[in-house]
């Protein structure tokens, strides 16, 4: 029987630790307890907000509504010749999911190591990092269907992936709930040292035939010395995504500020490296109030103790002023703002 609580502090739900009330909230351990839950038609008619491991949300004020918090767990894997096909629940924590993988020398994942989050979260903002996004190792997802009351299997070609983008956060917004989601590895590696940071940190460590592991370990090592934990600091990791500008945007910004930090996005695109933008208009490190930049990495906000969401939120909205007057870009925020 499914324990539905009222009137829940969210605050060691939410990587930002914002203390914040649920009106109704539900923990999932299973497919089944989904069709359990809205065989009532009162969850239909109501405010929902499906969370994993809060790594990605800003509450600015409690949710009068139901969160639904998904902690299906269990990885399994199948290999077929040199391809690994590992399914893991939704509640599966991401970077233990990446070990899992890397342990048993499955390739593909080790440039996500230390994303925060659970693996239910990952197809619906297609997380990415150091040159790889989720799409890239993507399989296939299993999603329940709120209205039709069953689960539904979403292959890649469905789920409308761009850069922290898909269908979940768009046209199929709250209409379905990831249950479990399967990923295409191999286990013959193509290790991806392309980002500059990589391969530099490779270099000083010697490595010049690197492992998946030693990819892994790199990535970890580079993400700890930029971002901050959230068990010590709160705060949800990249607060902006990075900017995709036209060509030829891109060459006048080049004129004007040469030591712009810039990557391709394909063709005539140029994606802008958020953070420097940020740092350029001098909010690195800075404190306002109760929040403020991460000293080491100025694309992440933090909360410095007892930040509200609104005034995080009120930061927030600052860098994108300023970044906006000195550089004509316009920043969007990549944390689910509630």
């Amino acid at each position: 029987m499914l324990q539905i609580r009222e009137n829940v502090s969210l605050k060691n739900f939410n990587t930002f630790g914002i203390d914040v009330c649920a009106r109704y909230f539900v923990e999932i351990t299973h497919e089944d307890e989904l069709t359990e839950l809205f065989l009532d038609p009162k969850w239909l008619q109501m405010p929902r907000l499906v969370l994993g491991g809060g790594s990605n949300v800003l509450f600015t004020k409690d949710f009068e509504g139901l969160v639904i918090r998904m902690n299906i767990r269990g990885i399994e894997h199948r290999i077929n010749h040199e391809e690994v096909y590992v399914e893991a629940g939704a509640g599966e924590n991401w970077n233990e999911l990446v070990n899992y993988c890397v342990g048993h020398n499955f390739a593909g994942m080790e440039n996500l190591s230390l994303i925060p989050g659970s693996v239910g979260a990952s197809p619906v903002q297609n997380i990415g990092a150091y040159g790889v996004e989720l799409k890239d190792v993507f399989d296939s997802c299993r999603a329940f269907e709120i209205a039709a009351h069953q689960i539904k299997t979403f292959v890649k070609e469905a789920c409308g992936f761009d850069y922290r983008e898909s269908v979940f956060k768009s046209e199929l917004k709250n209409q379905f709930i990831i249950t479990s989601v399967k990923f295409k590895l191999s286990l013959q590696p193509k290790v991806n040292t392309t980002y500059g940071a990589i391969k530099n940190e490779l270099q000083n460590r010697g490595i010049e035939k690197p492992t998946i592991s030693d990819v892994s370990k790199v990535v970890s090592q580079i993400r700890v010395s930029k971002l901050p934990d959230p068990s010590t600091i709160g705060n949800a990791g990249s607060f902006f995504k990075n900017p995709i500008v036209d060509a030829a945007q891109f060459n006048w910004l080049k004129e004007a500020f040469p030591d712009i930090v810039s990557f391709s996005a394909g063709e005539n695109q140029i994606k802008l490296a958020a953070g420097w933008l940020i740092e350029q208009c001098g909010w690195k490190g800075k404190v306002v109030g109760q929040t403020g930049t991460y000293k080491n990495q100025a694309l992440v906000l933090v909360n410095h103790g007892n930040a509200s969401g609104a005034e995080i939120f009120a930061l927030s909205s600052q860098i994108i002023d300023s970044v906006y007057n000195k550089f004509g870009v316009v920043l969007q925020r990549e944390v689910n703002v509630f």
